[in-house]
């Protein structure tokens, strides 16, 4: 987990590579695409009424509406990989963590992705050119209160410098 501009996404992306038993899950969401974004590659993109079905039919290990959009982890991904014996990342935030500790308490190691300051990820959310800046204004009120939330994680790891906080995150997952 990390706040919006953290850089779980690239840090995962990074991860994936080293780690071929570790399969990344797709979350879904009902926001629109950013950039190049893909569906079924970077998310599952979900008009609100199919969300909401899924979430009727118990779909989700986890969701939560997070920045007035829908977001979720698909418990049909994570029970699969588990399966073929593979280990899941899931890219979520500090309540889909909470859920997913529920869901599989005894499989679950969590970190969190913290950014050195909240000015460089204003800089990063800014520098992403996707946003508003009323949309980034939520990013960072909700940065503060995931921040605050860190501790609660099994590790935190500050990602102030790419390569160094991949180094940690890499070795600790060797570690796990």
């Amino acid at each position: 987990s990390a706040p919006s501009g953290g850089g779980k996404t690239t840090l995962a992306n990074m991860l994936i590579k080293d780690f071929p038993n570790i399969v990344l899950s797709v979350s879904s969401t009902t926001r629109a695409p950013r950039g190049q974004e893909k569906n079924g590659v970077d998310y599952h993109f979900l008009s609100v009424e199919e969300f909401k079905s899924k979430i009727n039919q118990g779909g989700f290990a986890e969701w939560a509406q997070v920045h007035g959009n829908y977001y979720g982890t698909e418990i049909g991904t994570i029970r699969d990989a588990f399966a073929r014996g593979q280990s899941v990342l899931a890219l979520v935030d500090v309540s889909g963590a909470d859920k997913l500790r529920q869901s599989f308490p005894e499989d679950i190691f969590t970190i969190f992705i913290s950014p050195p300051d909240l000015a460089t990820l204003e800089k990063r959310l800014r520098a992403r050119g996707t946003d508003s800046d009323e949309t980034i204004r939520l990013r960072l009120s909700n940065a503060k209160k995931e921040i605050e939330e860190a501790q609660r994680f099994d590790k935190v790891i500050t990602n102030d410098d790419l390569s160094r906080a991949y180094w940690e995150l890499r070795e600790l997952i060797r570690s796990q």
